[in-house]
């Protein structure tokens, strides 16, 4: 669990315009913390339990992973979301006004809840016709600025900062929850092996 966290760590450390290779090498680090704790975990959630008892074990570990797998996804969205909030709006309300249009109506737009904004950055869609369409205010700006704010590389360049905030966030919390978890496996102390007297004694079949 500490080289998970320290895959976040790393992560954390990156910059917006990272090297691949970086990235890569994080994301194995990743992995390889992920697998040298999951596996030595279950075995010794499995070993702990009587052998009459392993298919309840297994299913109520099966259950909990599942459930915290789910939660989580929630728990690290809203996560970003609080983190993109913090610097977006005025980001954004400053990139639209240097782009000619109205403070009124870039303050109305960089208002908007940020949740419209992350999904279209992880789908790759570029929002700004879509939040200026009620506006009509395209349609009054020049030609050259109207390209720039739907083109490829406007909305990008924008969010990115406050993306790498919110990211910030999500990567800050899930090493403090992986510190945690290495506290957690740590004081469960050596191998629990059940006693006799906890196996529930085998009934004969006979024909």
């Amino acid at each position: 669990m500490l080289v998970f966290a320290a895959s976040f760590i790393g992560l954390l450390a990156l910059p917006v315009n990272f090297s691949y290779w970086v990235f890569a090498l994080l994301m194995v680090v990743n992995g390889i913390g992920v697998g040298m704790f999951a596996a030595p975990n279950s075995s010794s959630i499995m070993g702990s339990v009587p052998r009459s008892q392993r298919g309840a074990a297994s299913g109520m570990r099966s259950t909990f992973q599942n459930s915290g797998t789910a939660l989580s996804i929630g728990v690290f969205f809203s996560l970003m979301i609080a983190g993109l909030a913090t610097n977006l709006p005025h980001t954004l309300t400053s990139g639209l006004e240097q782009q000619g249009v109205a403070h009124e109506v870039a303050r109305q737009v960089g208002s908007l809840p940020p949740v419209s904004s992350l999904f279209a950055a992880v789908l790759g869609i570029n929002p700004v016709a879509h939040l200026l369409g009620s506006t009509q205010v395209l349609a009054s700006l020049p030609a050259a600025n109207r390209e720039a704010l739907t083109g490829h590389q406007f909305f990008p360049h924008l969010i990115s900062g406050p993306f790498h905030d919110g990211l910030a966030v999500v990567f800050i919390a899930a090493a403090g929850l992986s510190v945690l978890g290495a506290l957690a496996s740590l004081m469960r102390g050596g191998r629990y092996v059940p006693s006799p007297a906890s196996v529930p004694p085998h009934k004969e079949v006979t024909a």
